[in-house]
């Protein structure tokens, strides 16, 4: 873990300097000194052109006259925001990621929650997956220096790392190989987690799930080998304002079922988990901080595989609640574990329930791959789409519209697990509003922001552990 301090005597020995730019080339004071110190870097930036556009970067030797071995300048734009400083610092770590300690003044722009930012940033930028590399290269940065930081800035940037410490959690358990990973191993992973940060767990086996009525998890899982589990996490403060339920959805692997995948689909569906890997990590955070609210965790666990018991096209399954899907289907079985996860939320009734799952490939169409759908009635929806702007994670609201539930009615249940061809994320989400009652409910469908292609600023290729912190701020805006 990255250490945090301020200006401490031996500060001046960081290997590494990272500073902000605003656009038109404007330097904070730390800049301004550096440009007199070394005469040459003003031609060195008009050759690079660079004038600190939002997204800029340029690396350069310290030099003569610098204490540091390596500088890195990274553009802010005209009106810097809490996420340019986050991508700002995640920029700078990976920059300067073979200087054990990195200097930085990006904390000291007037923006609130920019230290946060810094501490967030820093800690993103500088993960990496090695655990199966013969030869790793993990960041060798180890601490950093605010300059000019007091304790106030560097408690604020100890919390953003501690937040970013929940997300790369969530990101090393998605991007585990499915083998490594069966559902009794990422259940005991979560259970000592809990252990270690004072949560309640609760762990279902796969006798208890078909016990407990969990028709949806206990068909999904009937042709894989590894059995099911189902998890709950308890965070139960003494002086709780409100009680927040989050689900995710936990597909460890995901081949299609009967209903099978192409080998190229298959290729990226170890992270078909993301949505509980986030439940895990929010939940890591919020005992963390001491949020003063009350919160529940539930992850349905399976793989979805085409073994001689699987589900097959035309079943019905019950869910918890008792409502019954007719499957034409399989490898639309997401929606099929949430339901349970989503009956046993509701029946603790809480102030909100959100649902966060890697649901549907139609809405990575409707909105790319850095931005989450997000479904529900207007209030509890907009306290969603506000944690998370302020997390600095990409949202934007799809309609629910009432008439298009006709689109899943079937002849033989409740309703079917697909509608028609167009709206999947729609017809996705109207079914799981069937399993919420009358509790305000928000659904996230981050099949598009769960992982991404390749690294940019704070974003690592392969695992990005989306959602962990809108939780988180929605839980520290709930405690409010």
């Amino acid at each position: 873990m990255i250490e945090f301090r301020g200006d401490l005597p031996g500060a001046e020995s960081a290997s590494g300097l990272a500073l902000g730019v605003v656009e038109g080339r404007v330097f904070d004071e730390t800049g301004r000194g550096l440009m007199g110190q070394l005469p040459w870097l003003e031609h060195h930036l008009d050759d690079a052109e660079f004038i600190g556009k939002t997204g800029q970067l340029l690396v350069v030797p310290g030099g003569e006259g610098s204490a540091y071995r390596r500088i890195a300048f990274v553009g802010l734009g005209s009106d810097p925001t809490a996420e340019q400083v986050r991508r700002a610092a995640g920029s700078a770590a990976r920059a300067l990621e073979q200087m054990p300690s990195v200097a930085t003044t990006l904390h000291d722009h007037p923006l609130a929650g920019s230290a946060e930012g810094v501490g967030m940033g820093f800690v993103l930028g500088s993960y990496g997956f090695h655990r199966h590399k013969s030869e790793p290269k993990p960041s060798a940065i180890e601490s950093i220096v605010l300059l000019g930081g007091g304790d106030a800035a560097v408690a604020e940037a100890r919390r953003g790392a501690t937040i970013a410490a929940g997300v790369t959690f969530a990101r090393d358990l998605i991007n585990t190989p499915a083998i490594g990973k069966a559902p009794a191993t990422l259940a005991q992973i979560a259970v000592d987690m809990a252990a270690e940060s004072g949560l309640r767990s609760r762990v279902l086996d796969g006798q208890q799930i078909e016990a407990e009525g969990l028709g949806g998890l206990r068909g999904v899982s009937l042709g894989a080998a590894n059995p099911p589990r189902l998890v709950e996490l308890w965070y139960e403060p003494a002086d709780a304002k409100a009680f927040l339920a989050v689900v995710g959805k936990g597909i460890v692997f995901d081949s299609g079922g009967l209903s099978l995948k192409t080998a190229e689909g298959m290729e990226t569906m170890k992270t078909d988990m993301s949505g509980a890997a986030a439940v895990f990590g929010a939940m890591k955070v919020i005992a963390a901080l001491g949020l003063p609210v009350r919160v529940l965790g539930i992850a349905p666990l399976t793989e979805n595989m085409p073994g001689g018991g699987a589900l097959r096209p035309g079943d019905v399954l019950t869910a918890r609640n008792g409502k019954t899907i007719e499957v034409l289907n399989t490898d639309a079985e997401g929606r099929l574990v949430l339901a349970d996860g989503l009956s046993l939320a509701a029946e603790q009734s809480p102030d909100l329930i959100v649902d966060i799952a890697t649901l549907t490939g139609s809405c990575a169409v409707a909105l790319g791959d850095k931005i989450a759908g997000l479904f529900g009635a207007d209030e509890p929806t907009g306290r969603v789409q506000a944690a998370a702007d302020a997390a600095g994670e990409r949202v934007w609201r799809l309609p629910l519209p009432e008439d298009y539930r006709k689109n899943i009615d079937s002849d033989v249940a409740d309703m079917k697990n697909t509608g028609t061809r167009y709206g999947g994320a729609i017809h996705a989400a109207l079914l799981l509003k069937e399993f919420v009652g009358d509790v305000p409910w928000a659904h996230l469908d981050i099949a598009g922001p769960a992982r991404a292609t390749e690294a940019e600023h704070y974003v690592a290729k392969g695992a990005t552990g989306f959602g962990v912190r809108t939780i988180v701020q929605l839980a520290r805006d709930m405690a409010k």
